[in-house]
């Protein structure tokens, strides 16, 4: 098979993804806006009872607490987190563009226990 088919072959399977996927996103959006209102409404029914749940024929329910924890000062979370010694609030993750940016200037600067995978990949675009 030549590129040209090969690329025509993938945009037109990309599009039927892309729409596919807005279709999913509507529908899945749709219902979870009716699962909003149906947990607002047993809400309710826990606070005008006084109750933390229930159960009915077809399942239970419960009320819980769900809290995140974010900041707006990361200086300010850095010193808070070493004067503190808790590095274990954090994640363990290696933001990818910045480790990237810094090995390329500090290439003899390897950390133990690195670990790097790197493969080639095929980026399509359209004519113009």
């Amino acid at each position: 098979m030549d590129a040209a088919k090969l690329v025509q072959v993938y945009l037109k399977m990309r599009d039927a993804k892309e729409l596919m996927v807005r279709e999913h996103e509507t529908k899945l959006s749709e219902l979870t806006a009716q699962m909003e209102t149906i947990e607002q409404e047993l809400l309710e029914i826990c606070k005008a009872t006084g109750q933390d749940g229930g159960k009915t024929t077809y399942g239970s329910f419960s009320k819980t607490i769900k809290t995140r924890y974010w900041t707006n000062d990361w200086d300010n979370m850095y010193g808070f987190i070493k004067e503190n010694d808790v590095p274990q609030i954090l994640e363990r993750r290696i933001h990818q563009g910045n480790f990237k940016e810094f090995m390329e200037a500090n290439p003899d600067k390897l950390p133990v226990g690195l670990n790097v995978d790197s493969k080639y990949s095929i980026t399509v675009r359209r004519a113009k």
